[in-house]
């Protein structure tokens, strides 16, 4: 079973994963932002050489969360692609991982990079900038509303903890706005300070934790 541990998000129970995906138990739903299909291919084809395979990892850790949580929904949060890949290898391995979940609903709100969203299929619901349900709001960008909690992505947030040598993806869990790493495994981190009015839940080696500031 993956590793996951409960938080309390706008009166709602959610999920939080090793594998950076959030579940909303009482919606069947499983979110993730920062997916970046396509993302190597892009580098190769601006001649960055860069190992092939990403996409397929990615898209196994997605099978192992859609088993863990028995989600009838995908939501990526923004930044489904990651630009134009109209002969990329990552489509034959998208549509294949696409027909073995054809009861799953995938949907996707817009993100910065999702100018070519078209190119992963129309087996996907276009969700647009946002989507408001109860107390929460969805949508790219983590700017705070007025009276709704916000869950998105766009910053990849990640922790510098001491004693280890390199930052960790995490959750940045704020009074009025979660933020969720990037779910895909090649994309760099926004190194954020911890504060006493936030959580982070870190995400290592299959392993999530919770980090606060220590109160004095």
């Amino acid at each position: 079973m993956a590793e996951r541990i409960a938080v309390d998000i706008a009166g709602e129970t959610m999920q939080l994963f090793a594998d950076r995906a959030l579940f909303w138990p009482s919606r069947g739903r499983l979110l993730i932002a920062d997916l970046h299909l396509g993302k190597g291919d892009v580098f190769r084809a601006a001649g960055i050489a860069l190992p092939s395979g990403g996409t397929v990892h990615d898209l196994a850790r997605l099978d192992g969360l859609i088993a863990a949580t028995g989600a009838n929904e995908l939501w990526v949060l923004g930044d489904l692609l990651h630009g134009a890949t109209h002969h990329a290898r990552w489509r034959d391995g998208w549509e294949q991982w696409r027909g073995t979940h054809a009861g799953l609903r995938i949907a996707a709100l817009r993100g910065n990079h999702d100018r070519h969203r078209e190119a992963a299929g129309r087996e996907i619901d276009a969700l647009g900038e946002s989507v408001a349900d109860g107390a929460i709001l969805m949508r790219h960008e983590p700017c705070p509303h007025p009276s709704l909690h916000v869950i998105a992505g766009h910053l990849h947030p990640a922790l510098r903890l001491p004693g280890l040598p390199r930052p960790l993806p995490a959750f940045w869990l704020r009074p009025d706005v979660t933020v969720l790493p990037a779910f895909s495994a090649f994309t760099g981190g926004h190194i954020v300070a911890l504060s006493r009015e936030d959580r982070f839940a870190v995400c290592a080696d299959g392993h999530i934790a919770l980090v606060r500031e220590q109160r004095s």
